[in-house]
């Protein structure tokens, strides 16, 4: 194995992040677990769901250290560009904007692959969205849901089978709990916890946070 082989093997990091549409809002989930190569757990209380302004959220997966640098960089222009027009970005600007930072940074030399995945979820005067920001920069919009991570796969499943159209944010919200539970069941990258977040017409609310209790005692 080469000395890039080893570092990218060692820097990659397991997740599920989840996104659900609803008709009164948006749900982002994501678990707590990051790891060295998915295979040792490095840090049980990892934040995968950040606010970036008053009405737009953001979940992240990837290398810790470049999904952390681009939300700060996004949060940052968000602030800027308030600034400098005097009104909040929209939903789809912000997506787009997201989508080129992500794009140059795959691109830049670099011993260590800055890999990162982002959902993105808002509301503004168009009314609610929900995007999917993929690692190599590019914007997909959905309608429904999505899902993203090393667990993805067992997500997409609980969804395919129990999502509805026009499913209240409450329903949504257990919806995301059951999508990441069944990727934290059979996805070593996937752990720890849950977090859970909803985007509506009253801006970015923590709705719901549970970490696993994994210790033994006798």
């Amino acid at each position: 194995m080469t000395v890039n082989e080893d570092l990218k093997q060692h820097t990659k990091k397991g997740t599920t992040t989840v996104g659900i549409m609803c008709s009164d809002g948006v749900v982002l989930a994501a678990d707590k677990r990051a790891t060295l190569g998915g295979r040792i757990i490095s840090n049980k209380t990892v934040d995968k769901v950040f606010p970036i302004s008053d009405n737009l959220a953001v979940t992240m997966a990837g290398v810790v250290s470049d999904a952390q640098l681009i939300t700060k960089l996004i949060k940052a222009e968000i602030r800027l560009k308030k600034v400098r027009t005097g009104k909040e970005p929209s939903s789809e600007e912000t997506a787009n904007l997201l989508g080129s930072i992500v794009y140059q940074n795959i691109r830049r030399m670099s011993p260590i692959m800055g890999i990162t995945g982002f959902l993105l979820a808002g509301t503004d005067k168009e009314g609610l969205h929900l995007y999917d920001v993929g690692v190599d920069g590019s914007v997909l919009k959905h309608k429904d849901y999505v899902t993203d991570g090393s667990g993805f796969m067992m997500a997409f499943g609980v969804m395919d089978t129990l999502y509805k159209k026009d499913m209240k944010v409450s329903e949504g919200v257990k919806l995301a709990v059951k999508a990441v539970n069944a990727a934290m069941q059979r996805d070593a990258a996937t752990g720890e916890g849950i977090d859970v977040y909803t985007i509506t017409k009253q801006g970015v609310k923590k709705v719901f946070a549970e970490k696993l209790n994994t210790n033994i005692t006798c």
